[in-house]
């Protein structure tokens, strides 16, 4: 599968709206979309109406990148939502909070979720005292994420929480930043999610 390696600041810029694909550098004057607030390429600052299919199929493609997954991997958390009891748009969004790598970067313990992918693929957290190696695997709540014990040595990782201890972290979450770990309190709410969406947009298109 093709794997996307240009900035990613395009993407921002693509949705018109922060995804905090690069942390902290998002909330600086150095934001690319704080420079250049309209659409990357030559008809970027073209005016363009957004309707019907378009409107929902960038609603989905925001989302997808906000979260940092593949089209493939998003389309199994949404058959995964529609399947459950409730409503559709809600369950999606609850999955896609409850991801292990939104979580840590979340509660403070990576730069950006694309960092946050990077640690656990490495072997840097443990849920529960059990190792997790993969990004999405889904908490519950009372589930205990922790850096293990030899990485919270790394002067990097000290760094990354020293930074972050001023971070407001949704409720759902319990940050124990002296402990190097963190804990789900209960299941995120649909107010927990702070970027701008649409989701009935996004079950729509995948209805058709």
């Amino acid at each position: 599968m093709a794997r996307y390696n240009g900035p990613d600041c395009r993407f921002c810029r693509a949705e018109k709206t922060k995804l905090f694909l690069k942390g902290n550098k998002c909330l600086t004057d150095k934001c690319p979309l704080e420079k250049r607030g309209y659409a990357p390429g030559e008809h970027g600052r073209a005016r363009k109406r957004v309707l019907g299919y378009s409107l929902q199929l960038r609603e989905k493609q925001k989302i997808k990148r906000y979260y940092g997954m593949s089209e493939e991997q998003f389309r199994l958390f949404f058959e995964r939502a529609e399947r459950q009891k409730g409503i559709t748009g809600e369950n999606l969004l609850s999955m896609l909070e409850r991801r292990l790598d939104n979580a840590v970067f979340l509660m403070g313990m990576s730069l950006s979720r694309a960092h946050a992918r990077q640690l656990i693929a490495h072997g840097h957290f443990y849920v529960n005292d059990h190792k997790v190696d993969i990004a999405s695997f889904l908490l519950k709540p009372g589930d205990v994420v922790a850096f293990k014990e030899r990485s919270v040595k790394k002067e990097d990782i000290k760094a990354v929480i020293e930074a972050n201890k001023s971070k407001h972290v949704p409720a759902w979450l319990e940050p124990d930043w002296e402990s190097f770990k963190g804990r789900v309190v209960s299941m995120p709410s649909r107010q927990d999610v702070t970027i701008p969406v649409e989701e009935h947009l996004i079950v729509e298109l995948y209805s058709k």
